[in-house]
This record gives structure tokens, C-alpha cells and sequence, in this order.
């Protein structure tokens, strides 16, 4: 990709890629992902480029694979990397607990899967 501009549903297909590795389910299926925003930049210095800004839960707040999204994260989205997208400096990513998360933000298939259907 070079210089196009990303789109939200882009963004939403990569994050299902990131796998829990506890469930073996993607995080997008286990709920994890609340929101995916895009903010370009023209009105900054770096004119043109754009940062993505991912909120996100985990299942517990003291789940042990907190340390283990970011960088599942970035790596997903490396595959957009152009002039206007470095995953590495233009990635935001907001850990939120608010709300809390259960069982009810599992996708049907990952309820399936987990058994909880």
C-alpha cells in the first residue's frame, strides 16, 4: 500500500488475524475490539498521514496477555505500512475496562466454539 488512504473495514479484516492465545479465537470474534477509528492528519505537521486508534478490553483486568496485543497489534497492521501509515508510530491503542467484558460480546461462532451456546 502506498499513500492510500486506510479504510475502518481494512482495519477490522487485520485485527482478525490477532489470535487469543488462551481461545485460539481471533480478537475481533472474541469481542476484545470496541472501536476502530482512523484521524488523518492534514491539519498537523505531517500532513497526510493518518493514525488508527484501536480501543480494546481484555477478558480480565489482570489477564495475563495484556503485554501480548500491542505488539500482535502492530504486526497485523504492518501489512498497510506506506508514507502516510507507520504501525509503529502511527498506531494508538487504548486499553479500556469500561465496559467490562463478558461473555456477551462473544461473536455466535466464538460462542460456539467456547461452548457457550
Amino acid at each position: 500500500m502506498s499513500g492510500k488512504k486506510l479504510e475502518k473495514k481494512q482495519i477490522w479484516e487485520a485485527l482478525k488475524t490477532v489470535i487469543d492465545p488462551e481461545t485460539n479465537l481471533d480478537i475481533v470474534s472474541m469481542g476484545l475490539v470496541y472501536n476502530v477509528a482512523i484521524e488523518n492528519s492534514e491539519n498537523r505537521s505531517e500532513n497526510g498521514r493518518q493514525k488508527v486508534v484501536i480501543t480494546y478490553t481484555l477478558t480480565t483486568p489482570g489477564c495475563p496477555l495484556a503485554v501480548v496485543f500491542p505488539a500482535k497489534i502492530k504486526l497485523a497492521l504492518s501489512a498497510f505500512s506506506s508514507p502516510t501509515f507507520n504501525p509503529e508510530e502511527d498506531i494508538d491503542l487504548n486499553l479500556t475496562f469500561d465496559p467490562p467484558w463478558t461473555i456477551d460480546h462473544l461473536s455466535d461462532e466464538a460462542r460456539v466454539e467456547l461452548g457457550y451456546w
